[in-house]
């Protein structure tokens, strides 16, 4: 069977503690991460977003979501 997108964030969040939209595009091509926790989150995941800030390519400060998967 093939594993699917929703699937593969769940795994990495399991695995790896936390992601990024950055990190979701990098590594599974995902755009619209926020779309796939909203998913995970209507199955009965707890999914926190943290907000950080970090600087972009242009030198400027941005807010930046990474979410946690909590005691699944």
């Amino acid at each position: 069977m093939k594993t699917t997108l929703i699937e593969r964030i769940l795994n990495h969040l399991k695995t790896q503690g936390e992601i990024s939209s950055k990190e979701a595009i990098d590594a599974y091509g995902v755009t619209r991460l926020a779309a796939i926790i909203f998913e995970l989150k209507c199955k009965g995941h707890n999914i926190i977003a943290e907000r950080r800030t970090v600087t972009n390519r242009y030198g400027d400060d941005c807010q930046v979501a990474f979410y946690k998967l909590i005691g699944d």
